[in-house]
């Protein structure tokens, strides 16, 4: 795989990942006439509960379902530039124009109203897209294995690159489907976090870990791994290095977990014979999500990775998959228990849902 950085008008970087280390020269000028990128963004700690929130007020303006011949995400067409200079590409990631962290937030550590109550600090941090081809109408699922395993790679690498990176604590990437769950931009993309902090839902996981391993000696989700495999009622997709499974207690009415059969930490660290079975265990699983319903499954897509300095023994790579579609027609909405308590009642049983993606063809 050949990597060619270059930089947008506003000089935001751009990065082409190409399979064939003798394609063209990724060369093309951003011919647009850009202001530079003004974020503005803060993270603001919760007294109550601990958590850090980012404030981004400058993305109320970003770019919000355009039609498909103005797509920022396609390649670029004479007439009609957009955030890819080229006329083709494989895959290729560059900075957000409307990032909730970006290196050039600066400010000092303050409080809200100086009262020393809620902290506040600049939300430094990184925030990329990732287009996983340059065919607008295609999604992941329809990839081909050996795009997969280079998204695996492009993963991989920004994993390492943003990890580096000042006040970076921890690496996101994700991809978000369907206008259910709240995309904007149909051309298939994921995007990349870089958090000046873990998250929360890292944290509690870290937490489960540590106490787990106390009294076990094992890690937590080695075991849960094992017990799926041992029952296999919940299990979706199998491999040699790879098991899609419905989590024993899915919150979603569509809910799936990824794992690797190692303990790794990141993406990073994973090798060429994993990706390479990741890529046909997963795309197995999209599939079935597709024929579920028999219609394209609106979804997030979440990779969990381990803090970038602490902690890194206690975490294990995997990623999970989830949707609100309930039915082809119906919705499951965050109601008073989910949204107010963080207590989640799902309508159906995990092998329920394991079942009906083992049957969806």
């Amino acid at each position: 795989m050949r990597k060619t950085v270059r930089h947008l008008a506003d000089d935001r970087e751009i990065v082409y990942f190409d399979e064939d280390p003798h394609a063209p020269p990724r060369d093309a000028a951003d011919t647009r006439d850009l202001p530079a990128v003004a974020a503005a963004s803060e993270i603001r700690r919760d007294p109550l509960t601990g958590e850090w929130v980012a404030m981004a007020a400058h993305r109320q303006t970003r770019t919000y379902k355009p039609p498909a011949d103005l797509c920022p995400l396609c390649p670029s067409r004479p007439g009609k530039p957009s955030e890819v200079p080229e006329a083709d590409y494989d895959v290729v990631v560059f900075e957000n124009r409307f990032p909730s962290f970006a290196q050039a937030v600066t400010g000092a550590q303050c409080s809200v109203d100086g009262a020393g109550l809620v902290p506040v600090a600049p939300g430094q941090g990184r925030s990329e897209v990732v287009c996983f081809t340059s065919d607008h109408g295609r999604s992941f699922a329809e990839l081909t294995p050996e795009r997969v395993r280079t998204v695996m790679e492009v993963w991989g690498d920004r994993t390492a690159e943003l990890a580096a990176l000042p006040g970076v604590e921890q690496v996101f990437p994700f991809e978000n489907r369907g206008e259910e769950i709240g995309v904007t931009l149909h051309h298939p993309h994921g995007q990349i976090y870089a958090y000046p902090f873990v998250t929360p839902k890292t944290e509690r996981m870290l937490e489960t870990a540590r106490a787990y391993r106390a009294e076990h000696g094992r890690h937590v989700l080695g075991d849960v791994l094992a017990a799926e495999h041992a029952a296999g009622t919940r299990v979706v997709a199998r491999g040699e290095h790879w098991t899609a499974f419905v989590p024993p207690a899915a919150r979603w009415p569509v809910h799936v977990q990824v794992v690797p059969h190692r303990q790794v930490g990141d993406l990073a660290e994973l090798g060429p014979a994993e990706r390479a079975d990741f890529a046909e265990v997963y795309l197995r699983v999209l599939r079935r999500c597709d024929a579920l319903y028999d219609r394209p499954l609106p979804y997030v897509a979440a990779w969990h990775q381990a803090p970038v300095r602490r902690d890194r023994d206690l975490a294990w790579l995997h990623l999970e998959l989830f949707s609100v579609l309930r039915a082809k027609d119906k919705l499951k909405y965050l109601a008073g228990s989910e949204s107010g308590m963080a207590v989640w009642v799902n309508d159906v049983t995990p092998e329920q849902i394991a079942q009906r993606l083992r049957s969806a063809v």
